[in-house]
């Protein structure tokens, strides 16, 4: 279970991490042609376009803003908040058009490369990034040049409500599960006339290629020129999600995968175990403060393997507020107010350098077992880096739910998704 399965250059990227966290009034648009993001007053609108403080963490960012304005006189920031469903979308609509804000999100490190080799950030080389993880600094580069900072990392792991356990009779889940126990586990956990259900594993894209890394397979070959996933390992992992639904996990018809369904499952008491992410601990701790629960590190089928993500922001290439834009965005990703922001509200993780600047992490309960958000990261999945993210995403999607509605069979699936993914990638 613990046996590594990165390249060398994956693990000590991610090993870096980890021992540095172990271890202790104008509304003109500024890249509209026809807007004028400076006032008359000389007060500059930054707009900023985001999606990871929705639903929860608003006013964490709004203290992040009021902090920043007072530091910064003269420069207001325009927050654009969007749900994460769809944000990807929505922010390709806008560059292409040519009306993104001045620094916008990117969700997750893997679509970073398609908007760097096109032109629509800003080189932000200049800025001084001493102050962040290196590898993660490091994720944003792009030939010799930086063109994002990141905001966050983040992983998962799995929730579990200790009181249905404790009335089914079942000891808590523990590191060294495998599919087989938890399954088990939610079989016993499940009681449809109650409403209550076992598991909840989001049947998704990103969900897909963590099970694969589960079950030894990858999601590329090595030259990552080309699909690696129809195995047998790819089969496993097809099944392990698909399986799930309507069994010891809700089906869409019973509402899953409509937003926030497992959240409010979970903090109902109607959801015995979650592989959500870290960003959902603030929401549990607020809506459920009495909530027993705690947190385990995923299981895994033949090894374990965790994922992780990071999102970063950057600054529009069309942007006619450069200077405010580089002030906003360096203090969003790396002031103290951001910081200690982050850490009191479970945020996500600040992607700092300082390793005691995160010690705090530990002592926030629940969940009481914080650790596992660290020990995670001895064997994560990374998300494949490919130029067409989006697209691919929705191909292995709508594939994965064909099955789960019993319209197409593993094999049947995964065979569409290779001859449509490999097309993508020549």
């Amino acid at each position: 279970m613990k046996k590594s399965i990165w390249p060398r250059t994956m693990i000590a990227s991610v090993a870096m991490i980890a021992a540095g966290l172990m271890a202790g009034c104008t509304q003109g648009s500024a890249t509209n042609p026809g807007g004028d993001s400076t006032g008359s007053d000389g007060e500059v609108t930054v707009r900023f376009m985001n999606f990871s403080s929705n639903d929860g963490h608003e006013a964490d960012l709004q203290t992040i803003v009021d902090a920043f304005e007072r530091d910064n006189p003269g420069v207001k920031i325009a927050v654009e908040t969007s749900p994460f469903a769809g944000y990807a979308a929505k922010l390709q609509t806008a560059v292409a058009g040519g009306a993104e804000a001045d620094v916008f999100e990117l969700p997750e490190n893997s679509s970073f490369v398609s908007y760097a080799q096109s032109g629509a950030l800003a080189d932000i080389s200049g800025l001084d990034t001493s102050a962040y993880a290196p590898s993660l600094i490091a994720a944003y580069a792009d030939a010799g040049k930086q063109y994002a900072l990141p905001v966050s990392f983040s992983n998962v792991v799995l929730l579990y409500n200790k009181d249905l356990f404790d009335a089914a009779g079942l000891s808590y889940p523990t590191a060294d599960w495998t599919w087989a126990d938890e399954r088990a586990a939610a079989e016993r956990l499940t009681d449809r006339a109650a409403g209550v259900w076992g598991d909840y594993q989001p049947i998704s894209y990103n969900e897909f290629y963590k099970a694969l890394a589960q079950s030894g397979g990858s999601f590329l070959n090595a030259a990552g020129a080309a699909t690696a996933f129809n195995s047998e390992a790819g089969l496993q992992a097809v099944r392990w999600l698909t399986g799930k639904s309507g069994v010891t996990m809700p089906t869409d018809a019973d509402g899953a995968n409509t937003p926030d369904f497992d959240t409010t499952l979970f903090i109902s008491g109607q959801l015995a175990m979650w592989h959500t992410g870290i960003w959902n601990f603030g929401a549990v701790m607020e809506k459920a403060p009495n909530l027993n629960w705690d947190i385990v590190v995923e299981p895994g089928n033949t090894q374990n393997a965790s994922a992780m993500f990071s999102n970063a922001v950057a600054i529009s290439a069309k942007s006619k507020v450069q200077e405010a834009a580089q002030r906003w965005l360096v203090y969003y990703t790396s002031s103290q107010t951001t910081i200690d922001t982050r850490l009191a509200t479970s945020w996500e993780l600040p992607p700092v350098a300082d390793q005691a600047k995160l010690d705090a992490y530990l002592t926030i309960t629940p969940p009481a077992h914080r650790q596992a958000v660290f020990d995670s990261l001895q064997a994560v999945a990374l998300a494949p880096v490919m130029l067409r993210q989006e697209e691919i995403q929705d191909i292995v999607n709508d594939e994965l739910a064909a099955v789960a509605a019993g319209r197409a069979t593993p094999e049947v699936a995964l065979s569409n998704m290779q001859s449509k993914v490999d097309l993508l990638l020549k």
